[in-house]
């Protein structure tokens, strides 16, 4: 017998792992942009919309805030250009598209989804992302000039990666991401990133790696991470929650849990995910992460921080 699901919808957003901050005008702003984004969500899924387009539209939100390492926020290379990534999966069919590298297209993760309903790939990088943006006449799809990403505090941030040679891992932290289930039952799950600050030319990280960075699944759960990319591919993240869920039976808190703690094969940064019962989970060994909740039994959740 199938078992009865705790709410008919469910919505979890993260705005990147990283340090916390103490300034207050920052956090008052942070929370609006992620309360604009959960009010977003939350009308999607309460007038019966799919979970991927509640996904699809939250982030594209916070790719438009300059607060968020993601499309307008997002970091500079060590070659001061931005260079950005987004996924999109669907836990019903695992369909999934990504984009990695792309310079040119003001919401990263419209392009993901085009990828994976437009073409028969999964992953578009660089030029060639940017080509296939260009080729679609789509509402979503919007070209702008690399210099729409360039802002002043990314530029001093830059700068200040440079002149101390390296940034501490929660400096340099940021992304994303959306997981929903709708009254269907399904759950879609997505990220998008500007990376790391100061990173090498061509560096993509786990935000649009299927199974590093996102992963959605039905029968377990949906997961979006944040943080140093390199750990989280390294280790299959995403798909190792789904892993533990259906072989050892763990539930995803507990999964989540374990994953962050973990001394043999360290992770550094956060995860959201919501499991087919619609359970929700926030977790993060960072000092802090942006994130908020909502679902159809009421709650209404934003935190920055800690």
């Amino acid at each position: 017998m199938a078992q009865k699901r705790h709410c008919k919808y469910a919505l979890v957003i993260h705005g990147g792992a990283g340090s916390a901050t103490n300034d207050e005008q920052v956090i008052a702003a942070r929370e609006i942009v992620l309360g604009a984004a959960l009010n977003k969500g939350t009308s999607i899924l309460s007038g019966g919309g799919t979970s991927l387009d509640a996904v699809e539209q939250v982030i594209r939100i916070l790719e438009d805030s300059p607060l968020f390492n993601a499309g307008k926020g997002a970091v500079l290379t060590a070659t001061s250009t931005n260079e950005l990534d987004a996924t999109i999966m669907d836990g019903s069919t695992r369909a999934c598209g990504a984009a990695g590298g792309v310079t040119n297209v003001k919401n990263p993760i419209s392009l993901a989804r085009l990828v994976m309903t437009e073409t028969r790939h999964v992953l578009l990088a660089a030029d060639g992302a940017n080509a296939f943006a260009a080729s679609l006449e789509h509402p979503n799809i919007e070209i702008v000039s690399p210099e729409y990403f360039r802002t002043e505090h990314q530029e001093q941030r830059l700068q200040r990666a440079q002149e101390k040679s390296r940034l501490t891992d929660a400096e340099q932290m940021g992304t994303v991401g959306c997981v929903a289930l709708d009254w269907r039952g399904n759950i879609a799950a997505g990220t998008s990133t500007g990376g790391l600050v100061n990173k090498k030319h061509g560096r993509i990280g786990d935000s649009p790696i299927v199974g590093a960075g996102t992963f959605a699944d039905n029968r377990t759960c949906g997961i979006s991470c944040t943080g140093v990319g390199e750990d989280f591919i390294r280790n299959s993240v995403a798909y190792d929650v789904t892993a533990r869920m259906l072989y050892k039976r763990q539930r995803m808190e507990n999964a989540v849990q374990d994953i962050l703690r973990q001394e043999d094969f360290q992770v550094r940064g956060g995860m959201i995910g919501i499991d087919h019962k619609g359970r929700i989970t926030m977790q993060f060994n960072t000092a802090g992460m942006s994130r908020a909740a909502a679902d159809s039994d009421g709650l209404h959740y934003i935190k920055i921080g800690k």
